[in-house]
């Protein structure tokens, strides 16, 4: 016999754990599925764990809106609950005259999506605040910054639980059905369960589509194919260079890297981009000529020796474009014509900075009007 509540969010990442707190803080009874047996495995802990402005994305876009509002929330939550983050800011450093005669258009773009604080840097001042850095022209992004990733979920999760939501680990979705009753999900692990609920939340990441093809009333039309892009990190071994985000121009994962500085101050170069068709998080110390060359264009100074293999994520991407070209793929009902569910594909960068955000629009889509059930 099932087990009955009002909403089940499946994946416990930064996107499912923002949802439940969403949900519960609306006074839904909320159970939360993961199939790992910690909170946020892949996606939410494998990244740069930047706060990102809005600056690239395509206008009108979801990324566009969802990362302004998110970086907007995540700034008031992050004090308001211990969550350790900086606004650092974001230096885009274009190395040579082509370079800069991008950043204009990457200055109208941010203005356009509603980013009107960057500011072109004077030389002296790129000097005093990265010494270490080489460059021609600098165009300053002050609302980036970055954020202890773990600890945002923890305090997500801490306010789901406060307001009734329940999580299952080591719980991995077997299949699922849309029923008369509603929706219901079979669930794997120690103690197998059928959960029937009123509103299915699908924010399982690189499992997205797994989990949707799984669902019996599901039109497969509408589950977009999946990419899987890995990315490789390297890490400054005792040296510190920087202390904000740099951006180097060309933005291409495939011939450049970037900085971000985590919350310890420990500098962390990269991704580039590998193809993959599986997820695991392996590090090639091959890849290291790549990253020396790459951070030689704008850290001159940086000598054999300085950069040691750090680790792995993958993208959940539905398309191989770059992720500022690429937007979040969210259906409900209007797509897939369930009522009640809403998928979640394609939550790549900047899937964190917008996650609140995100939540609150999954939370529209769903209906305030949903109530508790018997």
């Amino acid at each position: 016999m099932a087990e009955t509540t009002d909403c089940v969010i499946i994946g416990a990442g930064v996107i499912g754990l923002a949802c439940a707190r969403e949900m519960a803080l609306a006074g839904h009874e909320v159970v939360v599925i993961e199939a790992e047996d910690a909170i946020g495995m892949h996606t939410s802990s494998r990244n740069t764990s930047c706060i990102h402005a809005g600056i690239n994305y395509l206008p009108g876009s979801l990324k566009a809106r969802l990362v302004l509002r998110g970086k907007e929330l995540l700034y008031q939550f992050c004090p308001q609950h211990g969550v350790g983050h900086r606004r650092c800011g974001k230096l885009m450093v274009a190395l040579d005259e082509a370079g800069a005669m991008e950043l204009p258009r990457l200055k109208a773009n941010a203005e356009t999506n509603g980013l009107n604080d960057m500011e072109f840097l004077e030389p002296a001042r790129v000097r005093e605040m990265e010494p270490e850095l080489r460059f021609h022209t600098v165009l300053y992004s002050p609302s980036s910054g970055i954020i202890d990733t773990h600890e945002l979920m923890l305090a997500l999760l801490g306010e789901a639980e406060e307001n009734g939501a329940a999580l299952a680990l080591s719980s991995p979705v077997l299949g699922g059905r849309v029923s008369g009753a509603g929706l219901e999900i079979d669930v794997g692990g120690k103690q197998a369960v059928t959960l029937r609920c009123r509103s299915l939340i699908n924010a399982a990441g690189l499992g997205a589509q797994k989990v949707a093809a799984a669902m019996d009333g599901v039109p497969p039309a509408t589950v977009p194919a999946q990419v899987l892009q890995k990315g490789i990190y390297f890490v400054a071994a005792s040296k510190r260079p920087f202390s904000r985000l740099i951006y180097p121009l060309p933005g291409a994962h495939a011939t450049t890297v970037h900085v971000s500085p985590d919350i310890s101050g420990a500098v962390r170069f990269g991704p580039n981009t590998l193809p993959t068709d599986r997820v695991e998080y392996s590090v090639d110390e091959s890849h290291a000529p790549f990253f020396y060359a790459a951070a030689r264009r704008f850290w001159p100074a940086i000598e054999d020796g300085d950069l040691v293999p750090g680790w792995a994520g993958v993208r959940p991407k539905t398309s191989n474009q770059r992720a500022s070209r690429n937007d979040f793929i969210i259906q409900d009902k209007k797509v897939h014509g369930v009522p009640g569910l809403v998928n979640l594909y394609g939550i790549e960068s900047p899937g964190l900075t917008s996650s609140m955000a995100i939540a609150e629009h999954v939370h529209s889509l769903i209906g305030h009007g949903l109530v508790r059930a018997a």
